[in-house]
């Protein structure tokens, strides 16, 4: 085990969800020798921001739906526990890129300047946004437009899409660094509203006693081009052959909307969450979003 990751697991930040297994090596020296030694350790450690579905903590062990996703695949490539080191969303890649843990399982959206840091699986997850806003939705929120025409301002995690779209339509945002800080943001009137995944809205709001409400999901739209967006799980740049090992397996899931749905069904996703046949990670980090909706219309049920 790597000095850097035995000091992480002295400190008591790794949640172990099998019987607690050695560390595998993600040193840059390492690069391209990870599937095998990962195989030999029968572990891996995967970063999780904390927020629900995806990833997060419950009664002290990781679950969410990209964690069951991950234990799926890493299962049938032989390396049987995973293993969580919680991170603020901002120091996802940060941390990947410096070695602290062989991978990111958040949901994270395929952009192309995340691209040029890491390299992602195929997409796992589709998403739409929404809005967290006070009960009875006073500002009439109903898209990003709609946001900026309003004049308000949005509690978005720092980093994540949600803050390119605002940035992208001038809109004043709070940085939070969770859905349970975007709430907190708005409920205390520091933030008029949230934009974040539907997904990750609802979550929130179902476990939560606060006056507010969730508004229906929408793709967000910048200068009329749709954005399209796909989470995945993040490698980093030099474990192609990890990526793509876990590639194959995933596809096997993706393609049998039965067997995605067993696994992500159970924390809220619907068959409208799976990926649709020709969204590739390629294509979203070359960044034409345009050529893309324009595509797979029919798929995204974007031709009206």
């Amino acid at each position: 085990m790597r000095p850097l990751r035995r000091a992480v697991l002295a400190a008591g930040s790794v949640l172990t969800l099998t019987a607690l297994a050695a560390c595998s090596s993600t040193a840059p020296e390492d690069a391209g020798d990870s599937l095998q030694q990962l195989q030999d350790d029968g572990s891996i450690t995967v970063a999780f921001n904390g927020e629900e579905p995806y990833s997060y903590e419950d009664g002290g062990e990781l679950t969410g739906a990209t964690i069951k996703l991950n234990e799926a695949i890493f299962g049938e490539l032989g390396i049987d526990t995973v293993e969580g080191v919680q991170t603020e969303w901002n120091s996802l890649i940060p941390g990947l890129t410096a070695g602290r843990y062989d991978a990111v399982s958040a949901g994270m959206s395929i952009l192309p300047e995340r691209c040029e840091e890491a390299i992602f699986s195929e997409p796992e997850i589709m998403y739409t946004t929404a809005f967290l806003t006070p009960a009875g939705n006073p500002d009439d929120l109903t898209d990003m437009q709609s946001a900026k025409d309003a004049g308000v301002t949005l509690a978005v995690l720092s980093g994540a899409i949600e803050e390119g779209y605002s940035e992208s339509l001038g809109i004043e945002t709070v940085k939070v660094g969770s859905p349970q800080d975007a709430l907190d943001a708005v409920t205390s009137g520091r933030a008029d509203a949230s934009a974040l995944t539907a997904i990750s809205l609802n979550a929130l709001v179902a476990r939560s006693n606060a006056d507010v409400e969730v508004t229906d999901s929408f793709v967000a739209e910048i200068d009329g081009v749709p954005q399209i967006g796909a989470g995945a799980t993040v490698f980093p740049k030099g474990e192609e052959e990890l990526r793509d090992a876990y590639n194959e397996k995933l596809a096997e899931i993706v393609a049998h909307e039965d067997r995605w749905l067993e696994i992500m069904g159970p924390f809220g996703f619907t068959a409208a969450e799976r990926p649709v046949e020709g969204l590739t990670a390629e294509r979203l980090c070359e960044g034409d979003l345009e050529a893309l909706a324009t595509e797979l219309a029919p798929e995204l049920g974007l031709d009206g």
